[in-house]
C-alpha cells in the first residue's frame, strides 16, 4: 500500500513524538520547518480554549511567503488526543480539533471508532500507538489508518517488546503505514527502521534537548548527562508502565531501584496542577536512545545532523 501522501516528501522520515509538557507550538514549528512532522499532545494546551489558539499558530507559522505572493508549506504537523475514559477533555478537544482541521492525529490509550470517524470526516488520518500487535489489530478494526509501533526502550509510556518482533508481527498482515518508536535518535537508527519494515521513525526524547521545547534546564540538562543505564522503567507515577530518568527519581526522595507498582486505575491526564499531578512535573520521562545528545542546541540544528547521519547510513548500505 502507498503511504498517504501527507507522510511523504519529508526531509527525514521522522514523525516527531508527542511529549507531555515538554511539546509546544515553539517546538513543533521548528520541527516541521526543519522537515519532519512535529506534534503536540492536546493536553499540554491549558486551559483548553488554548488549544484552538495553539492549532491556529502552528497552521500560519508553517506557511511561508516566497516574496511573490505565493505560500510555501513546511512538512505537517500531528495532535496527539488521550482517548482513555479518564481523558475529560476528549469530547471538547477533538470538536477544537476538527473546526481546525488537524492534519494527522495520533490517538493512545485505546482505539475509539468514533473519534476515527470524525478526523475522516474532513480528510485527517489517524495513527493509533500501540505496544503489542493484539492492540494493533483493536485499532485497525475500529478505523486507524496506520500503527505507531510503541517498542522497548521509548520514552514515556512504552512497551517491553523488540522492535524487531514488534514491526515483523504488525506488518505480516498490515501493508499501511507503520511508524516505529523506541531509542531512535539518530539517523542510523532511522534507516534501520525503515529496514526492519517501518516507513517512518518516532523520535522524541532527544529534542527534550532541543532550545525550542517547554523543558526546564534541569531536564534538558539531565538528558545531556543521561544515558541507557539511568531509564527506570515503572507504573508508579501515572498507573501505566513508562520509561523515566533515574536522576529525576531520586531527587524526587525516591529509591529507583525500589519503586512499588502502581494500580492501573491511578491513571489521570487531565489535571497538570494539582497535587495529584506533581509527579508529572518532578519524575522525567526519557527513552533509551538519549546516549546520543550531548548538548542543548536548537531543533534546526539537531535536525541538519540527523538528517546528515540518515544520508551517510543510506551511502553506507547502499556501497
Amino acid at each position: 500500500m502507498e503511504l498517504p501522501p501527507i507522510l511523504t516528501g519529508l526531509r527525514v522520515p521522522v514523525l516527531a513524538s508527542p511529549m507531555f509538557i515538554v511539546s509546544g507550538p515553539e517546538l513543533v514549528i521548528a520541527q516541521s520547518r526543519a522537515g519532519i512532522i512535529g506534534s503536540f499532545p492536546s493536553l499540554n494546551a491549558r486551559p483548553q480554549s488554548m488549544l484552538k489558539d495553539w492549532l491556529v499558530e502552528i497552521s500560519e507559522s508553517l506557511e511561508v511567503g516566497d516574496g511573490n505572493g505565493l505560500l510555501e508549506k513546511s512538512s505537517p504537523y500531528a495532535v496527539n488526543l488521550i482517548v482513555h475514559k479518564t481523558n475529560d477533555r476528549l469530547d471538547v478537544d477533538l470538536s477544537t480539533i476538527v473546526e481546525n482541521r488537524v492534519p494527522i492525529v495520533i490517538t493512545s490509550l485505546g482505539a475509539r471508532a468514533e473519534v476515527n470517524d470524525a478526523v475522516h470526516s474532513y480528510g485527517g488520518i489517524v495513527l493509533h500507538d500501540v505496544i503489542n500487535n493484539v492492540f494493533a489489530h483493536k485499532a485497525i478494526e475500529k478505523g486507524a489508518d496506520g500503527l505507531i509501533a510503541v517498542a522497548a526502550g521509548a520514552g514515556g509510556h512504552a512497551g517491553t517488546q523488540s522492535p524487531f518482533a514488534l514491526v515483523q508481527e504488525i506488518r505480516s498482515w498490515f501493508d499501511g503505514p507503520v511508524v516505529l518508536g523506541g531509542a531512535i535518535a539518530h539517523g542510523r537508527a532511522v534507516l534501520a527502521a525503515q529496514v526492519m519494515g517501518a516507513d517512518l521513525a518516532y523520535v522524541g526524547s532527544a529534542f527534550i534537548a532541543a532550545e525550542e521545547a517547554d523543558a526546564e534546564d534541569r531536564y534538558k540538562r539531565m538528558i545531556v548527562e543521561s544515558a541507557a543505564a539511568d531509564i527506570v522503567y515503572s507504573n508508579l507515577f501515572t498507573g501505566v508502565h513508562g520509561n523515566y530518568l533515574r536522576g529525576s527519581i531520586a531527587a524526587a526522595g525516591l529509591d529507583p531501584e525500589h519503586l512499588r507498582n502502581s494500580d492501573p486505575s491511578a491513571m489521570s491526564f487531565t489535571d497538570t496542577e494539582g497535587v495529584d499531578s506533581k509527579p508529572w512535573r518532578d519524575i522525567w520521562g526519557a527513552g533509551h536512545g538519549i546516549g546520543v545528545v550531548n548538548d542543548i542546541q536548537p531543533t534546526a540544528v539537531m535536525i541538519d545532523r540527523l538528517a546528515a547521519q540518515y544520508e551517510q547510513a543510506r551511502f553506507s548500505l547502499s556501497a
